[in-house]
């Protein structure tokens, strides 16, 4: 198990980490770590890790193991090899977590206007998309788009909460997929929420978010689109949105 750094602290851009493995395909495995594991949607972080003589191990990829606490960071082609127990400094790319956070934020303020089971979601650096089991389609890009910049412009708070796997039994509610649990056996659940108290909203997620609407940003719905019967898939992508 590696301590994630990032769900107690998402704009923990810089950590220390000692080496505690490294796998067969030379994946560096740490005591703790900064680095987003890709799950949930969100791709994994990329940076570098400095060595005590200053020397860069650049990391293309992080990934989750067998679950999301083995975090598995992957250097690019051709990269040195830390020693097992070796302490390293490990340097994300913030400029991309960032834009990370802010989208994946804005996904979860789709949910609370398009209040339905979600089928699907992925975050990326300047488009996401969130697909809803929706019979009838009753939205359109630009009123969607007006409220999430509503929401944006109220400037909520945001903030991390753990439940336990009992209180999350208690409120099924609370998880809006329609087909992906949350992973329980651990005995608590980490939950998104967004407003005073979780006002606007409260769901389970390892992801990184910023902590209040504002920071999102400028962002708009630049395309509904049917994928299946029932399924309904939304482009969020940052910037106003266009004119015409």
């Amino acid at each position: 198990m590696t301590k994630t750094l990032f769900r107690d602290d998402a704009y923990l851009s810089v950590a220390e980490g000692i080496v505690t493995a490294i796998n067969d395909r030379g994946g560096i495995i740490l005591d703790q770590t900064c680095f987003y594991g890709t799950s949930g949607g969100q791709p994994g972080d990329t940076g570098f890790m400095e060595r005590a003589d200053g020397t860069r191990i650049e990391i293309a990829a992080t990934v989750c193991g067998d679950t999301n606490d083995e975090i598995i960071h992957v250097p690019t082609e051709g990269q040195p090899t830390p020693d097992i127990g070796e302490r390293l400094v490990l340097h994300i790319d913030w400029d991309r977590r960032y834009k990370l956070m802010r989208m994946h934020t804005a996904c979860h303020l789709l949910t609370v206007i398009c209040p339905f089971p979600i089928t699907g979601a992925a975050v990326s650096e300047n488009e996401s998309r969130v697909d809803f089991d929706i019979p009838e389609l009753g939205f359109d890009k630009a009123s969607v788009s007006a409220e999430l910049m509503r929401l944006v412009e109220e400037n909520h708070p945001i903030f991390v909460k753990w439940i336990t796997d009992d209180e999350l039994a208690a409120n099924p509610d609370l998880v809006k997929s329609k087909n992906v649990r949350p992973p329980i056996g651990t005995g608590h659940i980490r939950l998104v929420g967004i407003g005073n108290s979780g006002a606007i909203d409260t769901q389970p997620c390892g992801g990184t978010h910023v902590s209040e609407t504002k920071e999102v940003g400028d962002i708009h719905i630049g395309k509904i689109e049917k994928k299946g019967r029932e399924n309904r898939r939304f482009r969020i992508r940052f910037g106003p949105a266009p004119a015409n």
